[in-house]
């Protein structure tokens, strides 16, 4: 498969007042064709969109994954549809275990099927022309402390994390090379409950593998909400050299469900005003991923609410420093 140049969307709703591009999530269109998806995101005039690979959804296991890769690509090009290649899907891989097997498996034949996934995700967003790669770490496994010692509790210790960031660093090592070599960044989400869970655990991790080029960040602004100290608004400017793919919706304080914007607590203006300061111009995509039985109506209730929310950011608020 021959990589495709990073296109941009010569429909984009970037303007002199913001210069943010909007894109909505697959996993929010989960009963959709993904022709029919694209379609509709174009219509309704958003500038991308997050692909998330699954069995319905350009499957990364399909043996004729690089001819329907090309066919995505075309389509893709002709909607004018900027994307950014996602893989938190949640049953791909094992028909049983959400999101199994993880970077952070016990067993290490499972943790190579993983990142298998995530190589061929880079193959197909070089393909695609895709902004980035979105990955996360996986939850910590319960009985982690039984590896070093059956007498232990099955219950997370301080050597279980330890053990489980170097697994993760090694996982994602290869991964880093294939993104390096694509030149598609890997942008690695914080995610509530995964070993991974914060901005901070982020930079723990650049810090393990020496501050890799490819290695890049995932801001998801609801999680920013749910668990961070900073206001989603701070994440956002603290985030800002490593920042290479947005997820956005809404959220509520120590609760972990994605809303629709305007059902949680979430001052979007200032998190816009923030993202359009620090010059990051590739998406932000709509993540809700448990409202696909209303899909198409949450999509075209989305993309208006960030246009005002976008709106509202001060003249000339885009070109100050985060």
């Amino acid at each position: 498969m021959t990589p495709t140049p990073h296109r941009t969307n010569p429909r984009s709703h970037a303007t002199n007042a913001h210069p943010l591009r909007f894109g909505y999530g697959t996993n929010g269109l989960a009963d959709l064709r993904l022709d029919d998806a694209l379609a509709l995101l174009a219509d309704l005039g958003y500038d991308g969109v997050g692909l998330t690979l699954d069995h319905m959804h350009l499957d990364p296991l399909a043996p004729d994954v690089a001819a329907r890769t090309r066919k995505v690509a075309r389509r893709l090009d002709t909607l004018g549809l900027g994307v950014t290649v996602e893989t938190g899907a949640r049953y791909v891989l094992d028909p049983r275990r959400k999101h199994g097997p993880s970077l952070l498996d016990p067993d290490p034949a499972d943790r190579a099927r993983r990142v298998d996934l995530l190589i061929r995700a880079v193959r197909i967003a070089a393909d695609l022309g895709a902004h980035a790669v979105h990955c996360f770490s996986g939850v910590l496994p319960p009985h982690q402390a039984h590896l070093a010692n059956p007498a232990t509790p099955a219950t997370p210790t301080h050597l279980a994390e330890d053990t489980a960031w170097k697994r993760l660093a090694e996982a994602l090592t290869p991964v880093l090379d294939a993104a390096t070599h694509a030149d598609v960044p890997l942008a690695v989400e914080p995610e509530p409950g995964h070993l991974l869970a914060t901005l901070a655990d982020f930079h723990h991790l650049r810090r393990i593998l020496g501050d890799p080029p490819a290695l890049g960040l995932t801001l998801d602004i609801g999680h920013c909400q749910c668990l961070e100290a900073l206001p989603p608004a701070d994440c956002v400017r603290a985030a800002a050299p490593w920042l290479r793919h947005v997820q956005i919706e809404d959220m509520r304080r120590g609760h972990h469900e994605h809303l629709p914007f305007g059902d949680g607590e979430i001052d979007f203006p200032p998190v816009l005003e923030a993202l359009a300061a620090t010059g990051y111009q590739a998406l932000t995509v709509v993540e809700l991923p448990r409202h696909s039985h209303a899909g198409p109506h949450f999509a075209s209730q989305s993309l208006p609410f960030l246009h005002r929310a976008a709106r509202a950011i001060p003249a000339g608020a885009e070109g100050s420093t985060p």
